[in-house]
């Protein structure tokens, strides 16, 4: 028997734009707030307090959830520990932050490829090319040489986004988990484990942050409150109210505000081989969203009808 067709999504508005401009800015943003807070506070410490803000806004939410606790629990270690030890290092160690902005991109290929590896998923020629597009535009940055001196900061920033894919898989085990839950678990997992990392490899850190200057603060809580609750809640109530297909490609955007708000705040010149590696690998990040989301809608009809 067919089953009932979902409700209709409502017109993309005004106040959806709004939402759409705040997202891509608040994500696009967070890399200047959080080169800045590295700057002022232990890299690993800085990662600590944004889990730990995150942690205090929605603690409310914080339940067990029945049968989905492994993976809670796996997201909670690698998307609010891994992933921002390898961030903020790479933040750290690096002066062309540009360029990182760049290199994060690799964080959709690198799904992709998982999804093919892992969950067997078959791609045709047009997703191919936007994996090889996304690449080969990281690898012109080679040929800027400000940006080919932060290899350690374009290693540990490939890192954080081959982590980031891996929590997207994840991710798919916790549908019909309540969002805020999700950043709960995140938040509480994320603040243990970069609190005891911080004390190994960062020590008198965690001592000293009653001395942190407030200027070191605020971008941390720009951080957690504007780029991860209000950011990511943006995009769970986007995603409520439109399909996949016309959401994801919305964000987009956020990675050319990371690199021109880099460049303005920061002082790094925008070189061609930067301009030309960020154009050539957002196409293909451009490709392999707009397609995989388009895949996804129509998967997602085919199991409806």
């Amino acid at each position: 028997m067919t089953s009932a067709a979902p409700p209709p999504a409502t017109a993309f508005g005004a106040r959806d734009l709004a939402v759409v401009v705040m997202m891509n800015l608040l994500w696009g943003l967070n890399i200047v707030a959080v080169k800045e807070a590295v700057e002022l506070v232990p890299p690993i410490t800085a990662g600590m307090l944004r889990q730990l803000i995150v942690l205090l806004v929605c603690a409310s939410a914080l339940r067990i959830v029945p049968g989905k606790m492994v993976p809670l629990l796996a997201l909670g270690v690698l998307s609010g520990g891994l992933f921002y030890v390898f961030i903020n290092l790479s933040l750290a160690v690096s002066d062309n932050v540009g360029a990182l902005a760049i290199a994060g991109q690799l964080g959709v290929p690198f799904s992709l490829l998982l999804a093919i590896l892992v969950l067997r998923e078959r791609i045709h020629a047009p997703r191919v090319i936007g994996i090889l597009l996304a690449f080969a535009g990281v690898g012109l940055l080679v040929f800027d040489p400000a940006a080919a001196r932060e290899g350690l900061g374009l290693a540990l920033t490939a890192a954080s986004s081959l982590v980031w894919a891996i929590c997207s898989l994840i991710q798919r085990r916790l549908v019909g988990v309540p969002v805020l839950t999700i950043y709960a678990w995140i938040g509480l997992l994320g603040t243990l484990t970069l609190g005891l990392t911080s004390w190994w490899v960062e020590p008198g850190a965690i001592a000293a942050l009653p001395r942190a200057p407030i200027a070191a603060l605020l971008p941390i809580a720009f951080s957690g409150i504007g780029s991860t609750v209000l950011g990511h809640g943006s995009m769970m109530w986007l995603l409520q109210r439109h399909p996949v297909s016309t959401v994801t490609p919305l964000t987009l955007a956020a990675p050319v505000v990371s690199v021109a708000a880099a460049s303005y705040w920061f002082g790094t010149p925008l070189t061609w081989p930067m301009v030309a590696g960020g154009a050539v690998a957002m196409l293909g990040v451009a490709i392999v969203t707009i397609r995989t989301a388009a895949q996804g809608e129509r998967t997602k009809g085919e199991r409806q009808g």
